[in-house]
């Protein structure tokens, strides 16, 4: 329903406005979380109906998966010019680049859904990746809005915590738009919608201001870019983020399919899951300041990852609505523990005159290998099935708790050598 969409939008607006009262935080923030949740639509859009309305539109059933891959790619072949232009003309400059280009997508999609044009709506879902690029960056506008560095945990829960208002917008917006416009297989209005949201964000975002840059920060010669990334620190922060990522993307991908297409659970319940899912990649920003500062990072991300094994634990056990929904919620939150801490961890990488550059790497890097994910959850769910999708997920889980082992011991050796300065 309509009304569910103005809820949504004014919980939105009334969270921002009792958060900013208890955090003192820069303008900037409030309008980056109030923003952000309607341009992030777009994805849940695509991870909710993608799947669904191009099994109808492709000649292979198996290609299901790729407007999801292509809006995956579309990040990663985005996030290096993202960057860039926000080096070279600034972070405003650069949301507005992102928002048009998400703005354009949307139309495009639309026009796909009307037409019925399979090929078209690849293009839109490419497109609406290259501004989830710009999208993305929003996490480093908001880092250089903080004040003081020990903000920044707190900045980035705070900004993932809007994108609960995504999962609920996002879902709803495609079951609301469903029929609004004629299409062979619906959700033409859907689109239409999200165009809409997209116009609401680029109001907002008018009062935005560039981060100012302490200017004695930025002087003397950036190293290498093939110094930064053989820091120890820097490969834990990638592999984090990067696996933790990956391995969402992975299972999320596969899930509305199996659901819908092959256990022929119903449209409502699959929206219901997948809500579900990505609210809780969000929710637990509520609390994760108070995690960080009682077990600190390590622990953060020793309990993200445990997560994950008991995800592939419950998704291994059935395929009831219950089986999906348990392991998805669980999944959105080891992601928000693994993604958080990969984010947090990254700033130590760099100097503030090659953060543009290590951003770009690091987003790069990141989306490359979840639109690989998804692209081959779709191949093994329709070639295997879906236990063989789950299956093949747990080395990686095995190789994130080698990641934690190698994090232990870099904070011993950091510790030992401040002992033998003092």
């Amino acid at each position: 329903m309509p009304t569910n969409i103005l809820i949504t939008i004014a919980f939105l607006l009334l969270t921002a406005l009792i958060l900013s009262r208890i955090f003192t935080l820069p303008r900037n923030i409030w309008l980056l979380f109030v923003s952000q949740p309607l341009v992030m639509s777009a994805s849940s859009i695509i991870v909710f109906i993608g799947g669904i309305l191009s099994s109808k539109m492709a000649s292979d059933p198996s290609l299901a998966t790729l407007p999801l891959t292509l809006m995956i790619l579309g990040v990663a072949a985005g996030s290096i010019p993202a960057a860039m232009l926000a080096k070279n003309k600034g972070r405003k400059f650069a949301v507005y680049t992102g928002l048009s280009c998400s703005l354009m997508a949307a139309i495009i999609a639309m026009f796909a859904a009307i037409t019925a044009l399979f090929e078209l709506f690849c293009f839109a879902s490419l497109l609406i990746g290259v501004g989830g690029a710009f999208t993305q960056q929003l996490r480093f506008a908001a880092i250089e809005s903080s004040l003081h560095a020990d903000d920044v945990p707190k900045i980035l829960s705070i900004l993932m915590l809007s994108g609960v208002f995504a999962a609920f917008l996002g879902p709803e917006v495609a079951l609301v738009g469903k029929d609004l416009l004629s299409s062979p297989y619906g959700y033409a209005g859907s689109f239409l919608l999200l165009a809409s949201l997209i116009l609401c964000a680029m109001l907002m975002m008018i009062g935005f201001k560039n981060p100012p840059v302490n200017e004695d920060e930025i002087v003397g010669d950036a190293r290498p870019l093939k110094v930064i990334t053989k820091q120890p620190i820097f490969l834990i922060a990638i592999c984090t983020a990067t696996i933790g990522f990956a391995l969402m993307s992975y299972l999320m991908t596969a899930t509305p399919i199996s659901m819908h297409h092959m256990q022929e659970h119903s449209l409502q319940e699959t929206k219901w899951v997948i809500q579900s899912h990505i609210a809780a990649m969000y929710l637990p920003s509520l609390f994760t300041p108070w995690l960080i500062k009682h077990l600190q990072l390590k622990g953060l991300m020793f309990i993200g990852i445990l997560i994950y094994a008991i995800v592939a634990f419950i998704a291994l056990s059935g395929q009831e609505v219950m089986h999906y929904w348990w392991a998805l919620i669980l999944l959105g939150i080891g992601w928000n523990f693994l993604f958080l801490t990969g984010t947090s961890l990254l700033p130590q990488s760099y100097h503030a005159s090659e953060r543009h550059k290590v951003q770009a790497t690091n987003d790069f890097i990141l989306f490359g290998f979840q639109a690989a994910a998804s692209l081959l959850a779709g191949w093994v769910l329709f070639n295997a099935g879906w236990h063989w999708v789950v299956i093949t997920s747990i080395p990686f889980i095995l190789v994130l708790f080698a990641v934690l082992a190698f994090y232990h011991k870099h904070q011993q050796t950091l510790s030992a050598q401040e002992q033998v300065k003092h």
